[in-house]
C-alpha cells in the first residue's frame, strides 16, 4: 500500500489529530489537497492551512490568507468556535504546542469532534505531542521514494539539464547511474530531487566521481543528531601493520556483505568485536575494514547520545541507526562501547533500554551495516552482548611481535618521505620489545622533532635515543595489560 492511500485512510477515520513529521511540506500540502476527502455523509471538507507569518488560508480553493488570525492562539480559538468541519494543516507550530492554554484549546477540539468534524493537521520536521493529547492523535510517517520513483526523479533531473544547456546531453555511466539511484535511498522527495540535480549540474555527467559528494551530502541531511561522524575515503589495509587473520577474515566475507552474485549462498556477515591492549591498532583496523569493503565508514559516538531528558538518548540512538540503515552499505565503527553500554553509574536504566535498542536493531535489521565495536575491557560488557550470533567473531589486537613491529616502523617512516636503508629496522624493532603501534609510531615523531631541533635529518640514533625515554604502556599498566591477554588466551581469535 502507497503512502498516499495510507494518508487517506487516516484522514477518512477522522482521527481529531493527525501527526506528520516531515520536511517535505511542499508534498505534503500537494498530497493533502489532490485527495477528495469526504466525511461519513459524503459531504466536502474544506482545506485549510496555517502559518504564524500568513495566518489561516483555505487552500483546496483560491482564497485570501486570514492575516488576523496568525497568532496560535487566535487560529485555535478561531477552529474551536467554527460550527462545521474542516481540515486544518498548522505548519511548524511545535514551538507553541506545550502552552498550557493551546494544550487546553486543542483538547476542546478533540472532545467535540464527534459533534463537529474539524481535523487538525500538525506538520513539522520534528513534533512532541503532550502526554494530555497523545490518546488523540495518529501519525503518519511518509514513505520515501522506492528505487521506480528515484529512477524517475533522477530521469526529471536528466531533462532538465537538457533543457537548461540546449545542444547538451548528459553523459551517462550506467553503473554510476545504477549506483545513483541506490545511494539516494532514505532521503525525502525534495532532497532526492536536489542532490540528483547537483550530481549532474556540477559537470553535465553521471559518473563515479558524483558519488562520494552525493554520499557526503546525504549523510549530512541525515545526521540530525550529531552522534555519526562520516568518512568515505577510509583507510587501507596497507596502513595497518600486522592483523594478517583479521584481513584474511574480511576478504574472505567480501563478496557476501556486497551480495555479490558467486555469494548468493552464503551468510552476509554481522560484525565483529576487536579487543585489545589500547594503541595496537583496534581504531585502525575498523577504518580499514569499510576499506576492505569498499564502502563509507560510520562512527557511532555514544557520548554524544546520552541526555538528560528522558527518553532522548533512546531516540537519539534509534535515529544514529536508522541513519545507518540508509546509509548502507556501510560499516558502523562503535569505538569503546563498553563506555556506552555497560554501567554509568546512576544511569543504569537508562543504560539498559540503550542496550535493549542496540540489541533489538542488531537481531532485526536487514541492511548491509556491518558493525566493528571495539573494547579495551571486555569484562565490562552484558553478557547478552557478547554472546555468539551477536558478533560473527572476537578478535584480540595484541601487542605487536618484532616482525610486526618493523612492519610498523616501515610503514610510519615511509609515510614521513624517510629512506628506509638508512635505518636499521630490525634493529630498532627489537629495541621496542613490548611497543604498542601508536607508541612505535609517536618514538618516530618525538625522534624527528630531536632532529629537527639539531638541524640533523633522521636517524636510527635519534629513535633509539627516544626509545630509551619511553616507558610503554606495557610496563606503566602491566598487570592489568597482563590480565587482560591472560582472559584473552583461548577465548578470543588473535589477529595475528
Amino acid at each position: 500500500m502507497d503512502g498516499s492511500r495510507d494518508l487517506e485512510l487516516i484522514m477518512r477515520s477522522r482521527t481529531p489529530i493527525v501527526v506528520i513529521e516531515t520536511q517535505d511540506e511542499a508534498r505534503m500540502l500537494e498530497l493533502l489537497q489532490s485527495m477528495a476527502i469526504q466525511s461519513a455523509s459524503e459531504t466536502y471538507t474544506p482545506l485549510f492551512r496555517w502559518t504564524i507569518t500568513d495566518g489561516l488560508q483555505r487552500i483546496d480553493i483560491s482564497l485570501e490568507p486570514q492575516a488576523l488570525n496568525s497568532a496560535p492562539t487566535d487560529v485555535l480559538k478561531h477552529i474551536r468556535a467554527v460550527s462545521k468541519p474542516g481540515i486544518y494543516v498548522l505548519l511548524d507550530f511545535h514551538p507553541f504546542i506545550e502552552d498550557p492554554v493551546h494544550v487546553r484549546l486543542i483538547k476542546d477540539i478533540c472532545i467535540q469532534h464527534r459533534n463537529v468534524r474539524r481535523q487538525i493537521v500538525l506538520l513539522s520536521h520534528e513534533i512532541r505531542i503532550p502526554s494530555e493529547l497523545e490518546s488523540y492523535c495518529a501519525r503518519f510517517d511518509m514513505n520515501l521514494p522506492s528505487e521506480q520513483e528515484r529512477s524517475r526523479i533522477v530521469k526529471r533531473a536528466v531533462n532538465a539539464y537538457g533543457k537548461d544547456h540546449p545542444g547538451s546531453l548528459v553523459q551517462v555511466d550506467r553503473k554510476a547511474h545504477s549506483l545513483l539511484i541506490h545511494n539516494l535511498a532514505g532521503l525525502s522527495y525534495a532532497d532526492t530531487e536536489r542532490l540528483a540535480r547537483n550530481a549532474i549540474y556540477v559537470d553535465g555527467a553521471i559518473s563515479k566521481s558524483d558519488l562520494p559528494g552525493v554520499m557526503q551530502a546525504k549523510y549530512e541531511l541525515l545526521n540530525r543528531g550529531g552522534a555519526l561522524q562520516f568518512e568515505y575515503d577510509t583507510a587501507r589495509f596497507n596502513d595497518v601493520g600486522g592483523l594478517a587473520r583479521l584481513k584474511t577474515w574480511l576478504t574472505q566475507r567480501r563478496p557476501a556483505f556486497r551480495r555479490e552474485e558467486s555469494a548468493s549462498h552464503l551468510d552476509a556477515p554481522k560484525g565483529i568485536l576487536l579487543l585489545g591492549v589500547q594503541g595496537c591498532g583496534k581504531s585502525l583496523a575498523a577504518k580499514a575494514t569499510a576499506g576492505v569493503f569498499g564502502v563509507p565508514l560510520l562512527r557511532l559516538d555514544f557520548g554524544a547520545i546520552y541526555d538528560k531528558y528522558h527518553g532522548e538518548t533512546e531516540r537519539k540512538l534509534r535515529e544514529s541507526l536508522k541513519t545507518a540503515d540508509v546509509m548502507s552499505p556501510c560499516v558502523l565503527w562503535i569505538d569503546e562501547i563498553e563506555k556506552g553500554i555497560a554501567g554509568r553509574g546512576g544511569e543504569t536504566g537508562t543504560t539498559q533500554r540503550v542496550l535493549g535498542t542496540f540489541l533489538t536493531w542488531m537481531a532485526e535489521r536487514k541492511s548491509q551495516v556491518f558493525i566493528v565495536a571495539t573494547a579495551n575491557d571486555i569484562s565490562t560488557l552484558p553478557p547478552e552482548l557478547v554472546r555468539k550470533g551477536r558478533f560473527d567473531e572476537i578478535f584480540f589486537v595484541d601487542l605487536p611481535n618484532a616482525k610486526i613491529r618493523a612492519s610498523i616502523l616501515a610503514i610510519h617512516l615511509t609515510n614521513r618521505q624517510q629512506p628506509l636503508a638508512e635505518f636499521d629496522i630490525e634493529g630498532l624493532a627489537a629495541a621496542m620489545e613490548g611497543f604498542s603501534g601508536a607508541e612505535v609510531e609517536q618514538a618516530i615523531v618525538s625522534a624527528l622533532y630531536a632532529a629537527h631541533a639539531k638541524n640533523q635529518p633522521l636517524a636510527t640514533q635519534h629513535i633509539l635515543q627516544e626509545v630509551g625515554q619511553t616507558r610503554p604502556l606495557s610496563v606503566v599498566m602491566h598487570e592489568r595489560i597482563s590480565t587482560l591477554r591472560d582472559w584473552a588466551a583461548g577465548r578470543t581469535v588473535p589477529c595475528d
